[in-house]
């Protein structure tokens, strides 16, 4: 078995190659071609701590892995990593585990992809502003996806701490220096998304994390961190005036993100309101973005066969670049 660690994937995959690997996922998975259950959530009493399980298989891509991940919101706040996951990639003839996967960085690769094929198909194709709000253990595959399918001039990022921001904006600078793109910290989410052509939230809040009349005409929005009911960093007045609405996938956003489910039951919005799946956009059985003053929102909760194409494509790659620590089990 091959066991492959952060370092081992950065050796031998790119977060560019991850967002190729979502978008098949995302377009097999509308297509009904991924057996993908809703993951099995178990919650703390504390209504934050979450213990999560994700199977899924595909027959066409010849792909099945589980993942079992952890979220502890409030471990960054003890420079604790929020996701403790693993990803066991499984061979789909034998049935056999032929790799672990540091299933804390695989999260990371596929979140932020989810995002990068959301803006690749839905933001407008001439972008100058950016913006982020959350800077936690997710946040730097956001930004860099946010740079590869858009050139953006500049990006904002806001977070609850702002030295964290700073702290954040300074090391992202460095890190993505090949892009050429000026990234600062301000203090407030409104200060973020004011003038910002692609806006991404990524925060466990249980309340908005900027006003939606800070949107402006053409912004496309997404929306990463409201993974259960009671989370809402999206305005509910964004969702209600957003002249498109995608997600991920329908059934596990209307059963897991309060983004949704909050308007949805304050009458807000209705199901006629819903656009699609993103993975209809891919496939060209729905329509994108239309023109330039459409505000569109994009939600995502994360479904397994992000991780499952991920893994797959990871493992392939270390397999033929002879990556990663063989042990026997």
């Amino acid at each position: 078995m091959l066991l492959l660690n952060r370092n081992d994937i950065e050796k031998c995959y790119s977060l560019k190659d991850c967002i190729a690997a979502v978008s098949d996922a995302f377009r097999y998975f509308s297509a009904g071609k991924v057996d993908v259950p809703l993951r099995t959530q178990i919650l703390k009493q504390n209504g934050k701590d979450t213990f999560l399980c994700m199977p899924a298989f595909c027959e066409d891509y010849e792909a099945a892995c589980v993942k079992v991940l952890n979220m502890f919101p409030e471990n960054i706040s003890h420079g604790l990593p929020s996701i403790n996951a693993q990803v066991l990639n499984i061979d789909a003839q034998t049935g056999v585990v032929n790799a672990i996967l540091d299933g804390n960085y695989v999260t990371q690769l596929r979140t932020g992809s989810a995002s990068g094929v959301a803006l690749k198909y839905l933001a407008k194709k001439n972008c100058r502003k950016g913006a982020l709000i959350g800077t936690g253990g997710q946040a730097a595959t956001q930004l860099e996806a946010m740079l590869i399918v858009r050139h953006l001039d500049e990006v904002a990022v806001s977070d609850l701490d702002f030295e964290r921001a700073q702290k954040f904006a300074v090391k992202m600078q460095k890190d993505l220096a090949q892009y050429h793109t000026k990234i600062t910290a301000v203090e407030t989410g409104n200060e973020a998304v004011q003038d910002a052509d692609v806006v991404i939230s990524v925060t466990p809040s249980t309340k908005p994390v900027y006003d939606a009349h800070f949107i402006k005409q053409g912004a496309t929005i997404c929306g990463v961190g409201a993974y259960q009911p009671q989370m809402e960093e999206t305005p509910a007045e964004l969702v209600a005036k957003a002249d498109k609405i995608y997600f991920d996938s329908k059934d596990a956003v209307l059963a897991e993100s309060g983004d949704i489910i909050i308007p949805l039951n304050e009458g807000l919005v209705s199901d006629s309101d819903f656009t699609g799946e993103i993975g209809q956009v891919v496939s060209g059985e729905v329509t994108g973005r239309e023109n330039d003053n459409e505000i569109i929102f994009f939600e995502t909760v994360g479904i397994a066969a992000q991780d499952l194409m991920a893994a797959k494509s990871i493992y392939d790659n270390a397999v033929k670049q002879n990556v990663g620590t063989q042990v026997n089990m």
